[in-house]
């Protein structure tokens, strides 16, 4: 069988490797489709290694095999991948930080013991059957391939939930942000600003619920004397950082979601004056894939507007390099290994 592997920069090869099995733990999944992350983006863009075990890790596909150990899925089920419940061994579930388990930790940056040798740009793929949570039966397999980003957006959300009437500014509006300017719409927010430099973009959060798309000069105009109540840092560039904090109020709240290459320089006296709070988010935990489903089943999530379109697996090479030249050329590409 065949993988796709970021191997070096701006080099992406097919590599050839034995059918994956149901080992001690593990659940085989035949790959419905897998979306191309900014992760992977990054990696195609960097001359350091890159992780196979998450090169494709956004997918959903059917079980096709469980080793004698699994009880949590079985052969048939529909699934989407994201991370284990806590272990309750490691330290921090001693602690009773259980949402901070190491293990499932290392579920989600793909140095767990079980972890695969490649990731999902393939047919099939075996991981730790306690990384599986059964798809939404509501959701097509498109939809559920769409589901560990929009599970990334709802934990970020809900760790700096906005309170009723708050503005909270989006910035950067490529699917991360997208995702996550609907959930702080659903969870209460009084208006949702994106702030996005690319137009097509700022229409695409038009189309999703936002109630103003600005772009960034129009943003610091706004914004200038009377700053955001919130601002989700979802533009993932380095000088992006110091901008949030030039958004927000004095006393405001900031949560850095994107993940920038490189270092960022900000300007410590605009954080000092201001008193911001400032937090980061990671991934997620195991339970907020199924709350994250729940809200894309009645339609609080739109994820179909983000998917600009799927090509088969020999495609990839020239679609991630076409993305990697040009971030705005699309929202969401998904894979399907079967094309």
């Amino acid at each position: 069988m065949k993988a796709a592997l970021i191997t070096g920069l701006r080099k992406m090869e097919f590599v050839e490797f034995p059918e994956p099995q149901a080992t001690e733990g593990k659940a085989v999944v035949a790959v419905d489709s897998c979306g191309i992350c900014g992760t992977d983006l990054h990696g195609f863009l960097s001359s350091d290694p890159y992780n196979p075990a998450i090169c494709g890790h956004e997918f959903s596909g059917t079980v096709s095999a469980v080793a004698s150990d699994v009880r949590g899925v079985k052969e048939g089920d529909r699934v989407v991948c994201g991370v284990s419940t806590a272990c309750g061994r490691c330290a921090e579930c001693v602690a009773g930080r259980t949402n901070f388990c190491m293990y499932a930790f290392l579920n989600a940056l793909g140095r767990d013991p079980l972890a695969p040798p490649h990731g999902a740009f393939a047919p099939s793929i075996a991981v730790d059957a306690r990384r599986l949570i059964k798809t939404n039966s509501a959701l097509n397999s498109n939809q559920a391939s769409i589901v560990e980003p929009a599970t990334v957006a709802y934990h970020a959300v809900m760790r700096t939930l906005p309170h009723p009437g708050e503005v909270v500014v989006v910035q950067g509006c490529g699917p991360i942000g997208l995702l996550a300017l609907q959930v702080a719409k659903t969870a209460g927010a009084g208006q949702v600003i994106a702030v996005e430099p690319n137009p097509h973009r700022r229409q695409k959060a038009l189309d999703v619920g936002a109630h103003l798309a600005l772009s960034p000069e129009e943003a610091r105009e706004r914004f200038g004397a009377k700053g955001a109540d919130l601002v989700l840092e979802c533009a993932g560039v380095p000088p992006t950082i110091q901008t949030a904090v030039d958004l927000v109020r004095r006393g405001g709240r900031i949560n850095l979601i994107g993940l920038a290459s490189g270092n960022a320089t900000i300007a410590p006296h605009t954080w000092l004056v201001k008193e911001v709070t400032f937090i980061a988010s990671l991934a997620y935990n195991h339970h907020d894939f199924v709350e994250t489903m729940d809200l894309m089943a009645d339609g609080r999530i739109q994820v179909e507007p983000l998917h600009d379109k799927t090509v088969g697996l020999s495609q990839l090479p020239e679609e991630i390099a076409l993305l990697a030249d040009d971030p705005s050329s699309a929202i969401k590409v998904l894979v399907d290994p079967a094309r």
